[in-house]
């Protein structure tokens, strides 16, 4: 049996461009406008380093049950989720000390409901992101049917 370590590299740079601002870049996708958020004297509407801690999480549950639902077949038509931080000072330094998750899948069938949570479960403890977070992440799954 050949067992190959699995090794990928993503790159990214940042470059500032004023105030508290800059762009964030990888190779062959668009800019993301990025900035220090307002609670820390930074700027509205602009993504934080904050928000992409979040949203990293957030949309690895989803691609992870993307991949896991579709080995195992499930028929679902939608499949939407809201995810919140808790960003705390802990002994004298800022850190993330939880993120709920909260995704809401739709289902074709009622008898779909049961293999949908163990598919949304087995996403998040197989969520590469989750996995390396220090803060706990929590999952909070609404299964229904159409």
């Amino acid at each position: 049996m050949d067992v190959r370590s699995k090794v990928y590299h993503y790159q990214t740079t940042v470059r500032w461009t004023e105030q508290r601002k800059g762009i964030g870049s990888c190779v062959g996708k668009p800019d993301v406008e990025v900035a220090t958020p307002p609670e820390f004297k930074g700027h509205e509407g602009i993504w934080s380093p904050e928000d992409l801690f979040v949203a990293s999480a957030n949309v690895c549950l989803m691609t992870t049950f993307l991949a896991v639902a579709e080995r195992a077949g499930l028929a679902f038509s939608a499949y939407e989720s809201a995810a919140e931080g808790r960003l705390e000072l802990v002994e004298g330094k800022f850190q993330f000390t939880a993120i709920t998750i909260k995704p809401t899948i739709t289902v074709e069938s009622d008898t779909d409901i049961d293999k949908a949570r163990q598919l949304i479960e087995k996403a998040e403890a197989n969520c590469l992101i989750s996995n390396s977070m220090k803060a706990t992440v929590t999952l909070e799954p609404v299964i229904r049917s159409t």
